[in-house]
């Protein structure tokens, strides 16, 4: 018989939502949230609970925000008024089986993780993961060029910095728009696959030979890649979007002095489609929570 696993679910984004909604429907998953006080229990139909009444003896998992904590200790509570901090005396009180999921970490996360020999998965660096949010990623970059330029994305000339995971569904989320791409790289095998796809395929190091044809940039390399080298030799009329993860890829003092609009679109899954990105959270979590 498969035994009850159980989790807590501490504060989140709007992605939490649907993550509560698809894990509450699986078998032998109990579940208790924290930090979610604005919304009705009715309505995620999961128990409630605080720091304080939480009994943590029992736990086999437990979910942080995206964002993890911060160096104090503290999580993110879109839907609570009360700041939620957790403490090494509440990282000890964890099983040591125990599983805790974050979106990304930090040096005082890890040295909680460290400190009580806890399993810490860190949801943002899996293939698995990363790949899927690839998909609302690519849509949230399309809708962002579209809203932030005059000219149709058809026949416009999309740089991709960085041909990885997101980098190559973006750049064919943007081809199926009709878009000319280029995808700069310093790997030889990216750029061989992209000269494949019969896309102009730059090296990162010769760039700036062909950056004044870019529109739209679109960069995904957790970089200094677009430097203000680069971005002097830009059309002003361009526009940046960076998908990096902090602190980016792009000089964006430099950028604003030229007048080039550079936007760091961070968690756009979550913002364009917290439901799809909310359910892949929740099936990663529980494939790892029942095969661990």
């Amino acid at each position: 018989m498969q035994k009850t696993k159980h989790i807590a679910i501490v504060g989140g984004d709007a992605r939490y939502l649907p993550l509560i909604h698809a894990l509450k429907t699986i078998d032998h998953l109990s579940i208790r949230i924290l930090g979610f006080e604005q919304v009705e229990q009715s309505y995620t139909g999961v128990m409630q609970s605080t720091i304080e009444n939480l009994d943590t003896s029992q736990l086999d998992g437990v979910i942080l925000p995206i964002t993890g904590i911060d160096d104090d200790g503290f999580v993110e509570t879109m839907f609570s008024n009360e700041k939620i901090q957790l403490t090494e005396e509440w990282f000890q009180s964890l099983p040591e089986d125990c599983i805790v999921f974050t979106g990304i970490s930090n040096q005082k996360l890890d040295q909680h993780i460290s400190n009580n020999g806890l399993h810490l998965i860190k949801l943002m660096e899996r293939d698995d993961v990363a790949i899927y949010n690839s998909i609302p990623t690519a849509e949230g970059a399309i809708m962002l060029a579209i809203k932030h330029t005059d000219f149709t994305i058809h026949h416009s000339n999309v740089f991709v910095f960085g041909y990885g995971r997101v980098g190559e569904t973006t750049a064919n989320s943007f081809a199926g728009l009709g878009a000319n791409i280029a995808v700069i790289s310093k790997h030889e095998t990216d750029l061989a696959r992209v000269y494949e796809k019969g896309w102009e395929a730059y090296p990162l190091d010769k760039i700036e030979q062909y950056i004044d044809k870019c529109q739209i940039l679109i960069n995904t390399i957790p970089a200094k890649v677009v430097d203000k080298s680069l971005i002097e030799k830009m059309n002003s009329q361009a526009i940046i979007i960076d998908l990096a993860s902090k602190p980016g890829g792009i000089d964006f003092e430099y950028a604003k002095t030229r007048g080039i609009e550079a936007i760091h679109a961070l968690g756009l899954p979550g913002m364009v489609a917290p439901t799809t990105a909310g359910e892949i959270l929740a099936d990663r979590i529980a494939k790892i929570l029942f095969t661990s």
